[in-house]
Formats: C-alpha cells, sequence, structure tokens
C-alpha cells in the first residue's frame, strides 16, 4: 500500500480509534448490510465501498493485525513478521511493499517467486483466503489456508419480511428476491411477530476466495388485522353485545381463525370481562393449538325505535339496583 493510498480503516468504520471489538462488529454489520452487493446491484460504488469496509474490519477485529496498525500505521504490514531472518518468514529479497496497493496484489507477486500454490518446494498452503475475526487454526501468518479449508464465511443478514394474519397461521411459500437471485421461502404454521426464520447460505458472500455465504434471518412482522389481534402469546378480539344480552345471557356467534362458533353469554356479564374459546387460537410450531380470548364490550343501541324506549323508560322506572351505591363513601 504506497503511503498516498493510506486507509482510515477507523474512518472507514465510523469508529473511534478506542472502540471496543464489539462497537467495531456492529458498525461493521451495519455498513456491511447497508452496501452489500446483492441490496445493491449494479451499484459498482457501492461494491467498491463493501470491499472497502471488509477491508477495516479484517485488520480492526483481528487484536494483533489492530495493534500493529496502530504502531505502524501504513506501514503495519512490512512490520509484521516479514523482516529477513524471522522466524518461519521467507527471506523477501527487498521487496518495496510501497509498490503494491493491497496486500493481494504482494501475496499474487509472493506466489509468482515461490512457484505458486502446491508447487513442488513451497512450505505454504494451497489457497489465498483472509479471516474476518482472529485467526483461524490452520492459517498460516500470511493468509494462507494450510488445511485446504473452505475459508471465511460472510456475515449474516437480517431484513424484515411481513405476512397477512392467515400467512402466518396457516404457513406460507414466497418468492423472496435477493439481488439478482429469487429463492423460494416456506414460512412454517403459527410464525408469530418478531420470530425468525433461518435461511442457510443466502447471507453475505465472503470477499475471499472459497468463502462461503452467511445465513440470512427473516424476521416476521405481521399485518393488523381488522378483528384479531395478538397480546402476547394469545389471539384476541372484542366482541360487541346489547344490553338485554348482558342482562339475560345469550348464545352469540363470534369469528375464529375456523370460522364461526357458538359462545355463550352468562346472565350479568359485565363489559371489559373476557371470556375463552379453548383450541380456537393460534397454533404452534408443534401445531397444537392456544385459546382465543374474547372480551365483552356492552354496547348500548344509538337509535331508538319508539318501542325500544318505552321498554327502557319502564325498565328505569322498575330498577331497584343503584350500579354507584358505592361511590358515596368515596373521599379525598
Amino acid at each position: 500500500m504506497a503511503s498516498t493510498d493510506f486507509k482510515d480503516y477507523y474512518a472507514i468504520l465510523g469508529v473511534a480509534k478506542t472502540a471496543s471489538p464489539d462497537e467495531i462488529k456492529r458498525a461493521f454489520r451495519k455498513l456491511a448490510r447497508q452496501h452489500h452487493p446483492d441490496l445493491n446491484p449494479g451499484n459498482q460504488a457501492a461494491e467498491a465501498r463493501f470491499k472497502e469496509i471488509n477491508e477495516a474490519y479484517e485488520v480492526l477485529s483481528d487484536v494483533d493485525k489492530r495493534r500493529k496498525y496502530d504502531q505502524f500505521g501504513q506501514y503495519w504490514k512490512q512490520a509484521g513478521g516479514f523482516s529477513p531472518g524471522g522466524t518461519g518468514a521467507p527471506d523477501l529479497g527487498g521487496f518495496d511493499f510501497g509498490q503494491y496497493t493491497s496486500f493481494e496484489e504482494f501475496i499474487n507477486e509472493l506466489l509468482g517467486r515461490f512457484g505458486g500454490p502446491g508447487a513442488g518446494g513451497s512450505p505454504y498452503g494451497q489457497s489465498y483466503s483472509q479471516s474476518y475475526g482472529q485467526q483461524r487454526p490452520g492459517y498460516s501468518g500470511f493468509g494462507f489456508d494450510t488445511t485446504g479449508g473452505s475459508g471465511t464465511a460472510g456475515a449474516d443478514l437480517e431484513s424484515n419480511f411481513t405476512l397477512t394474519l392467515s400467512e402466518a397461521f396457516h404457513g406460507v411459500q414466497k418468492r423472496l428476491s435477493l439481488g439478482n437471485e429469487v429463492i423460494e421461502v416456506r414460512i412454517p404454521a403459527g410464525a408469530k411477530p418478531g420470530s425468525k426464520i433461518r435461511i442457510r447460505g443466502k447471507g453475505q458472500r465472503s470477499p475471499y476466495a472459497n468463502g462461503q455465504r452467511g445465513d440470512l434471518y427473516l424476521k416476521i412482522d405481521i399485518q393488523a388485522h381488522p378483528f384479531f389481534k395478538f397480546e402476547g402469546d394469545n389471539l384476541t378480539c372484542d366482541v360487541a353485545i346489547a344490553p338485554d344480552e348482558a342482562v339475560l345471557g345469550a348464545a352469540i356467534e363470534v369469528p375464529t381463525p375456523d370460522g364461526m362458533v357458538t359462545m355463550n353469554i352468562p346472565a350479568g356479564i359485565r363489559s371489559g370481562q373476557t371470556l375463552r374459546l379453548r383450541g380456537k387460537g393460534w397454533v404452534s410450531p408443534k401445531g397444537d393449538r392456544g385459546d382465543q380470548m374474547v372480551k365483552v364490550v356492552i354496547t348500548p343501541p344509538k337509535d331508538l325505535n319508539p318501542t325500544e324506549k318505552e321498554l327502557y323508560e319502564k325498565i328505569r322506572a322498575a330498577r331497584t339496583e343503584d350500579p354507584r351505591k358505592n361511590l358515596r363513601n368515596v373521599r379525598m
């Protein structure tokens, strides 16, 4: 890396030089999701920014690399164990590191000098790969995979995924576009708001050779429904009843996910009381059913015909119970 091309990795990730490893990781994940090529198809600026973010994280997430970077700046790679005669390090014959614009360019030159991967007499591994975090077992100090492994996996991604209430209850298969890729996603029955569906191998691509993709997590959101709603793990609803039904009791029809069912209203029920319909609630991933909670709301008629008005006046005149008698003793 030429001195004129020095990159401030802290500035690239938008963190302070005193940032903790967790702060660096959070910043990386946020920026990686924002500039990922799959989410910015055809955007060369986003792709270049994505590679720059990965490069910064590859250095700052590694304790040893970060220490050398903080100490030597743009010359941290030259100071990182490449001196002639160092234990286990090759004599590089006076390389001018300033001529290289990246570590990968230096590696390509190095492979050429030593006969390339797998060449006779080469003391190093088969393929070039870099790690996001701490150096993985089997990797030499020069970034070669000496175990023949598959390289480093990309980061996991998370995306909100909105379903209708019916789709979430019954389960659904949907098509999802990931850049130029279209995949089939199966959402099992019983998905709840905030639950996550893991799709293996559909996350961020590794920027390194032979690297695997991370996973994609779909965070479920459910569209508001005009009748049903969630309260914790329960499926709930409000049902209006008339004053005479509240006084005398009644058998009424109530919607459930399975259709209409008959529910008995006990005589003397109060507005706001909740009744339970067993086995008519939300389905669990195991196939079990919860209960549906029905809140009763006593709704007086707005427009009375003459007969109704006369009867209500007779009820008022004959009523012996005072619903507010307990208020007489209320004091500050």
